[in-house]
């Protein structure tokens, strides 16, 4: 864990006196001790600083000179300090509203408790393919041979005088499948040709074969076609350039060089497969992670699906996207963001009741768009508090609509250009149904002015709630948001897709087979033990749409809608009928229509049902059925009699004969 003391104290520095820092209005809203207002701390006061840190537990309000202190930690031997920038973040704007209680949330967010993430060692020994023309591949072998143990892999037929060169392997071949990432590549190449060792004169390669198969720690393609793998970018270990760009080879080179060693590979996403709702019985339903994966690391698994730890990148859309939880983004858990959201709202309500707006942005181009904007633009403003995310594409929908239920007026996502945000569209639309506006949006400014007008736009919301407090699931948070931003009665109209809903049941058709509720993933279809009836929850369904695929009478439909009244919770008849009687012992069994239809379409039709015994039989309970069968005349059971038991001495009589 990564443990902010419960004496943290907070030194402050309103660099040059360049911004304004109430330090008493940041400790009444946080309840963290704050030092006076420093005016240099990386520079004439930087001994003051020192002695802070040599004496530990403080916190220090500058990200930009983050190096410079804790390079002064490591020379003094001590822990290094925690940060948090409030100066491009909050001090350093145009607006001149108060901006304390923004100081104040980013300060409490900060010195949050975060759970490390997990992790796995990944071994790359510094087994390297090469695959491009022979010229820039050449080129590039020469470079890494020295500190790679190097494999070109040149087209079938290139002329190349590059075997000759011992400091590495050539091979020729075409590659018709990879798979894995750094420290486990496995290539599939058809028409391998491998050099033979020996001989006088040009070097001379076997003859070409189909499906060889080999391994590799790392990949570096110039070959500049068609990417091995999907999201190239995001895969780990491959190392992509154009090979008509001499600095994009030269990066990819270098890259490549210093990928030897031991490196940790973070596991980005837990899976609880029972709670999938991919398919049963062979009947495909919820599908949403396999269609929105960029880098393919979702394959399914049976029932269930699987995430290939090694090809998964982190993105966290699968998480935004998971109806039941059964995939919920690690790095860290989700129920974090919950708390960041939250503590950050709490602390600013402390100093203000004004609505604040929530910016979500990443660590690297969002950062730094803020950067530029306070530091050359127009900043950004006094109500709007930035909330620096892992993964952009995990915060979806109910994330947002946490948010909004603890008290912010709106979110804005600001997109990256390496976000992968084909599925955010969707949970804006979702997030907004929900909340009854305009509340979530995204934005990808392409330079710090563009940024400035947008976050400008659509200042602040008129209105108070009454925050909640968003513990437990995605499913439970949002539901516990939407009653606060809407009647608490209500049923909110969803677009199709949504992983919210009620299923409509066509009783004319339903049969009460009950195929929807044996394979129900979620038990939002449940039948009853004593009557023929299918009974359902909503608050459970998934929408997964297993239930409509699998029923034989095509009688269910899907119907995306949030239902917010206290029914939902609950279990209600969709469809039910009068049982029957057995004719014999009166016990109740199945469905007193489907067995009177049964008998009409089988009585006297059928060659089996020609007589009136045997028509009775349909009417019979399990049990009486089999007792009907045993006395009857032509019982199936029956047989002849038992032979003779053989003993000792009908093995002797039977010797005796054969001599």
């Amino acid at each position: 864990m990564v443990k902010a003391m419960a004496e943290t104290k907070l030194l402050l520095c309103d660099c040059l006196k360049s911004q304004s820092i109430d330090a008493n209005g940041i400790k009444r809203a946080t309840g963290v001790h704050c030092s006076a207002v420093h005016t240099a701390l990386c520079m004439d006061q930087a001994t003051t600083a020192e002695k802070a840190i040599a004496a530990g537990g403080i916190a220090i309000a500058c990200r930009q000179e983050q190096h410079f202190f804790e390079e002064m930690a490591d020379e003094l031997g001590a822990e290094p300090p925690l940060f948090v920038d409030l100066r491009d973040r909050a001090g350093w704007s145009d607006d001149d509203r108060p901006n304390t209680p923004k100081m104040a949330a980013l300060v409490a967010d900060a010195l949050l408790d975060v759970p490390t993430h997990k992790a796995i060692d990944v071994e790359s020994t510094g087994t390297c393919l090469i695959v491009g023309d022979a010229d820039v591949a050449a080129a590039a072998a020469r470079h890494l041979c020295d500190v790679l143990s190097v494999t070109v892999l040149l087209a079938p037929g290139s002329e190349t005088e590059l075997a000759d060169d011992r400091r590495f392997d050539v091979v020729f071949g075409t590659i018709a499948s990879a798979k894995g990432a750094l420290g486990g590549f496995e290539v599939h190449i058809d028409a391998l040709q491998e050099r033979i060792p020996g001989g006088r004169g040009r070097p001379a390669f076997t003859e070409p074969r189909d499906g060889a198969r080999s391994q590799c720690d790392i990949i570096v393609d110039l070959s500049g076609g068609t990417p091995l793998f999907p999201a190239p970018a995001k895969r780990e270990g491959y190392l992509r350039a154009d090979p008509g760009h001499a600095d994009a080879r030269l990066s990819a080179i270098l890259e490549a060089s210093h990928l030897v060693g031991t490196f940790e590979k973070p596991l980005y996403v837990r899976v609880e497969e029972p709670l999938c709702a991919h398919s049963r019985a062979q009947k495909t339903g919820c599908t949403r992670c396999l269609d929105h994966c960029p880098t393919g690391a979702i394959s399914p698994q049976g029932d269930h699906v699987t995430v290939d730890p090694m090809a998964c990148a982190g993105c966290g859309m699968c998480s935004a996207l998971c109806p039941s939880g059964a995939i919920s983004y690690d790095a860290p858990p989700v129920e974090t963001i919950f708390r960041r959201i939250e503590t950050m709202a709490s602390a600013s309500r402390n100093l203000s009741q004004d609505m604040p707006r929530l910016l979500v942005h990443d660590g690297g181009h969002g950062s730094e768009m803020i950067r530029l904007s306070a530091r050359y633009g127009r900043g950004l403003p006094a109500d709007m508090i930035p909330m620096e995310v892992s993964a952009l594409a995990a915060f979806g929908h109910a994330e947002a609509l946490a948010a909004l239920g603890t008290g912010f007026a709106s979110v804005t996502i600001l997109l990256s250009p390496t976000t992968e945000h084909e599925g955010l569209p969707f949970q804006v639309e979702l997030a907004n149904a929900i909340a009854g506006r305009a509340a979530m949006r995204l934005i990808e400014p392409t330079d710090p002015d563009a940024f400035d007008a947008l976050v400008r736009d659509g200042e602040g919301h008129c209105g108070t709630i009454d925050a909640v407090l968003p513990i437990g699931n995605r499913r439970q948070v949002t539901r516990l948001a939407a009653k606060a931003l809407n009647d608490r009665d209500a049923v909110i109209p969803l677009p199709v897709g949504a992983p919210y809903g009620a299923v409509d049941l066509d009783i004319g058709a339903c049969t009460l087979c009950l195929s929807c509720v044996s394979l129900c993933p979620s038990g939002a279809l449940v039948d009853n033990e004593d009557l023929p009836q299918v009974r359902f929850q909503e608050d459970a369904c998934l929408q997964c749409g297993i239930c409509a695929n699998v029923c034989p009478e095509n009688a269910i439909t899907l119907d995306p809608r949030l239902n917010l009244a206290d029914n939902a919770l609950s279990q209600v008849v969709l469809h039910e009928e009068e049982p029957f009687a057995c004719i014999e012992c009166g016990a109740l069994f199945g469905v007193k229509s489907t067995v009177m239809r049964i008998t009409e379409q089988l009585a006297g039709k059928h060659s089996m049902f020609a007589n009136k015994d045997a028509i009775r039989m349909i009417q019979m309970c399990d049990n009486c059925r089999v007792n009907a069968a045993y006395h009857s005349e032509d019982n199936p059971f029956a047989g002849g009699d038992r032979p003779r038991v053989r003993t000792t001495a009908d093995y002797q009589a039977s010797k005796r004969r054969d001599h």
